[in-house]
């Protein structure tokens, strides 16, 4: 006989083992289908936690060769051991990865490792490697099978994994490439462009729009751009690329402008190809039940379901943000909905951050899209080179940018860059989850000196003068 579920979870990434935890913890008897060997998805093995880990321990590398000396502090020149930098991320990566399978026992969810498919609206075939196959009976199906490295549209690439690499490549390149090009000018492509610049790589970013972090602030943009340039990035803007090979263990990439124009040829140590990522539904069996999908995206309501009635799609493969904080909201919520509760998620109000130095942290509106939208805004802006703990630590890149509603003063977006941007953005994020105003904030007191009084100041700039500190 079927093992019997009231959930089965296919995707153990963030959305689909924050979903079973809630839905364990709501009552209901869960398991959940991982086709890797180790928990967590993307994020956890390949993606978030290992590029944050890279990204800190090659930022301290960059302070202690640059920014301990402004300090008065002395030292030798530092010497990089990138095979114990990878040790550093690689048990970043199994600390995390343990802590979800603990999880899975704590709440009582049954993991079944293998690929899972819907066989009907009730039942999920699960495949392990050796192609044995078992069926899980279930009243309730959530699909969280996340996203993979998408390729160049209209570009044939052959990801050897060494000279043309995707970022899942890029988090282990077994020494620092002299020469990298990045081909898309990304979060993801910035992020990883960053570690390998710090370490010493000469970066390229080939970018196919006119700006780097297309969709972001367009005056946060062109600042980030800016510093990344004064870090040593080199950019090539408005750029379409054509071809991207690999000749006598050499990447070369081509492009032309995208209004027309000669082509270009670049070539590289390391090819770094970072186009952003695509839904993962390949073998899921959606056609065989049915299930309406949009531009490879499942297709769902309000409510997350699908057109079959008890089967819920949550994460990258739905329409918005490809963000794991997302794909964690939607599975808490999804859970409490199968548990007749009523789950929500405030899409207006989810943050994206760029974790470089300095980093971009967004949330709300852009500017760029209030004026599309023909809203009447006022706009506050702050620059950290005016904050006491910025310039008592050297971190005075950048700024707090507020946008509100000039009429009723709700605040609309908030958008920053500079040092610690991913974590101030929150209180922004919560602000306009009650619907408040830039006065709001502005007279909530904040302590002397930290970087947040920068976010204080622009909200008070929004409605009111600063007051310089």
């Amino acid at each position: 006989m079927a093992d019997q579920f009231d959930v089965v979870v296919i995707g153990s990434g963030p959305g689909g083992y924050v979903c079973a935890i809630k839905a364990a913890q709501l009552g209901l008897n869960v398991a959940i289908v991982e086709k890797s060997a180790t928990l967590g998805g993307t994020c956890l093995n390949v993606g978030c936690i290992p590029s944050k880990a890279l990204l800190h321990a090659s930022e301290m590398f960059h302070e202690a060769q640059h920014g301990f000396e402004k300090l008065g502090i002395q030292t030798n020149k530092p010497k990089l051991n990138l095979s114990k930098m990878m040790e550093h991320k690689d048990a970043t990566v199994k600390a995390n990865v343990d802590g979800v399978a603990f999880l899975m026992k704590k709440n009582k969810i049954t993991v079944f490792h293998g690929t899972g498919s819907i066989a009907s609206a009730n039942s999920v075939t699960v495949t392990d490697e050796k192609g044995k196959a078992e069926t899980l009976e279930a009243k309730n199906i959530v699909v969280a099978t996340g996203s993979v490295v998408a390729g160049i549209p209209g570009v044939e690439v052959d990801f050897d994994g060494q000279v043309i690499v995707s970022s899942d490549h890029a988090i282990a390149l077994p020494k620092v490439p002299k020469e990298m090009v990045v081909v898309g000018g990304g979060v993801i492509g910035l992020e990883l462009g960053s570690v390998w610049s710090r370490l010493g790589a000469k970066v390229t970013v080939v970018e196919y729009l006119g700006s780097v972090l297309g969709g972001m602030d367009g005056g946060v943009t062109k600042q980030f751009q800016r510093s990344l340039k004064k870090q040593g990035f080199t950019f090539k803007m408005n750029a379409k690329v054509t071809a991207v090979t690999k000749k006598a263990k050499k990447g070369l990439v081509t492009f032309e402008p995208v209004k027309g124009g000669d082509a270009v040829t670049l070539q590289a140590d390391v090819v770094l190809v970072a186009t952003g990522r695509a839904p993962y539904i390949d073998g899921l069996g959606l056609d065989a039940v049915g299930i309406e999908t949009d531009r490879g995206k499942v297709k769902t309501d309000a409510h997350w379901r699908t057109n079959v009635a008890n089967i819920y799609a949550i994460g990258d493969v739905t329409d918005g943000p490809m963000l794991a904080h997302k794909a964690e909201d939607e599975g808490v919520a999804v859970a409490e909905t199968i548990a007749g509760k009523h789950g929500h998620v405030n899409y207006n109000i989810i943050p994206g951050v760029v974790y470089t130095q300095p980093e971009v942290a967004s949330v709300g509106a852009t500017e760029e899209q209030l004026k599309s939208d023909g809203v009447d805004y006022v706009l506050g802006q702050f620059p950290f080179t005016a904050n006491g703990r910025a310039r008592a630590m050297n971190v005075t890149e950048g700024f707090v940018k507020f946008l509100a509603d000039k009429k009723t003063d709700q605040v609309l977006g908030v958008h920053i860059v500079g040092f610690g941007a991913g974590e101030m953005i929150h209180e922004a994020a919560v602000l306009m989850e009650f619907g408040g105003s830039s006065e709001d904030l502005g007279r909530t007191c904040h302590a002397h000196p930290t970087m947040s009084e920068a976010v204080k100041e622009a909200a008070m700039a929004t409605y009111d003068k600063p007051i310089h500190m």
